[in-house]
């Protein structure tokens, strides 16, 4: 595996997916919906993101939001969603299936990962609903999944740090561990030095404002007190400070 220390973020728009790469991170995973913790995003962002993007692009595999317990035509949805990225030339997937007791879903994650073929698969943070984290690590690595993606079953990977450190001895060479969640320039440095990990994930993202004039009032097309003039994007500084302080760690 490479030693050198990579900046994943999660991107949910192209804009975001070139602010990424101007800013030096070494792949982006591309989702819609990151406001629900992102879902499968549509073959057209995906071919555009993949001709415009000379970095790593990954791809979340996630047909709904809410938990990772998945029904048969939702799992259908995803068979066909890996293959469609693969066919896109995506260089990875990301998923996350678990069972109603909280075990990793070995078995169809096998097949995803086997459909994947040449693609590098990340399990996402739906590991950090899972039951027994130690159990839901090696159930990863026997199914073929490269990194786990983790905030170590914490609300951010900092305090999660603990657990994420202890997975990484237990997984060796056999699987990356990639702390996410809360991860920016103030809390990196610490991040890298707790866990040992040399892969991160960050959203990096800042509020931009809607260049609309005219605004109408009273409607919305979201949830209840959504803004639909105000969005977050990828912000370049942001990932640029991260990228330049993980290539100056020792």
């Amino acid at each position: 595996m490479s030693q050198d220390r990579q900046l994943e973020v999660c991107a949910g728009s192209l804009a975001s997916c070139l602010a990424a790469a101007r800013g030096g991170a070494a792949r982006v995973e591309l989702c819609a919906s990151l406001e629900t913790g992102g879902v499968t995003p549509s073959p057209g962002m995906i071919a555009l993101a993949r001709q415009r993007l000379d970095i790593g692009l990954h791809v979340i595999v996630r047909p709904r939001g809410g938990d990772f317990l998945y029904s048969d035509d939702e799992f259908e949805v995803m068979r066909r969603d890996v293959l469609a990225c693969r066919e896109q030339g995506a260089d990875g997937v990301v998923l996350g299936l678990l069972t109603a007791d909280g075990d990793v879903d070995a078995e169809r994650t096998r097949e995803l990962v086997l459909l994947a073929g040449p693609m590098t698969t990340t399990f996402h943070r739906a590991f950090d609903m899972a039951r027994d984290p130690e159990r839901a690590l090696e159930q990863i690595i026997a199914s073929g999944c490269r990194r786990v993606l983790t905030s170590g079953q914490a609300p951010d990977a900092l305090r999660g740090a603990a657990l994420i450190d202890r997975l990484r001895r237990q997984a060796g060479e056999r699987l990356i561990l990639m702390p996410g969640g809360g991860v920016r320039p103030d809390t990196l440095a610490e991040l890298a030095r707790a866990t040992g990990c040399r892969e991160f994930h960050a959203s990096a993202r800042v509020r931009a404002a809607s260049a609309m004039r005219h605004r109408q009032a009273g409607v919305s097309m979201g949830a209840a007190g959504m803004d639909e003039y105000d969005r977050m994007e990828t912000c370049v500084e942001t990932v640029r400070a991260m990228a330049d302080l993980l290539r100056g760690l020792d």
